[in-house]
């Protein structure tokens, strides 16, 4: 990780759970990062905790709905005057609401795609309109995706949810695909994890909060750390390999 110190990062969802996490480590690491986020003030409390902590890199909290994209791109104009660009893009920012294809809500399913899908790609665009500006060549970018990209579990509430992590896995190969027809060396990697621990079932089940706790006590889930962790390895690979796609489950997960 020597050769990040110093540069700069996004991360998208930083707030809690699995971007807190991951945020948190790259600032461990010596990078510059920004955190981004609805909820300002939980960001401003892990950087914080950064400082008191000693790590030598710096968190910067920004407030950013993904879903708007005058908001991303307010946000993009203010990391290229405050930070030059980014390095390193982490689209981590995702949401299940429990809207069944047979009875759900049109607007559920809108706000899954413009988190899940576009806000990603919005992200994606600026970003490597960023390290274009720069001459970046070994920038990387690293979309967290989910077990529910890769299969359809027998449960109605993730169903839409679920197509929208397809997408992500679709476009994490089709921009690797562009980058590598653009003759650029930036990287791209999808990192899909099964259970982790996080806030994400109490967010779904919100009208049934022991549902939600009783899901996690099940088997033992992944930690946000475990995911953290994958990023610091993906990073830490030598620049011509590319890492497709790592695919985490807890051991005691059926599927």
């Amino acid at each position: 990780m020597d050769r990040w110190k110093g540069r700069v990062a996004l991360v998208t969802g930083a707030s809690v759970g699995i971007g807190a996490a991951i945020a948190k480590s790259l600032v461990q690491n010596g990078m510059k990062v920004v955190g981004c986020a609805r909820n300002l003030q939980q960001i401003e409390t892990l950087a914080a905790e950064c400082v008191s902590s000693g790590f030598s890199g710096t968190l910067f909290p920004y407030k950013c709905d993904l879903s708007v994209e005058d908001e991303v791109l307010s946000m993009f104009s203010w990391i290229k005057v405050q930070h030059q660009g980014i390095d390193v893009c982490i689209n981590n920012a995702g949401l299940a609401l429990p809207e069944p294809l047979l009875s759900g809500k049109t607007s559920g399913w809108r706000t899954m795609m413009d988190v899940n899908v576009i806000g990603l790609s919005v992200c994606t665009r600026e970003a490597y309109q960023s390290m274009k500006e720069r001459n970046v060549d070994d920038g990387h970018f690293i979309n967290i995706n989910s077990m529910s990209g890769h299969r359809v579990a027998n449960n109605a509430y993730t169903h839409f949810y679920s197509a929208s992590k397809y997408a992500v896995t679709a476009l994490t190969e089709g921009l690797r695909q562009e980058l590598r027809e653009a003759k650029s060396h930036i990287r791209v990697t999808c990192i899909s994890p099964g259970f982790v621990e996080t806030e994400f079932a109490y967010r779904l089940f919100s009208e049934n909060q022991e549902k939600a706790a009783a899901s996690y006590k099940s088997i033992k889930c992944l930690q946000a750390d475990d995911i953290s962790n994958a990023v610091v390895y993906v990073l830490s690979a030598p620049p011509h390999v590319q890492i497709g796609d790592i695919q985490m489950r807890p051991v005691e997960q059926l599927a």
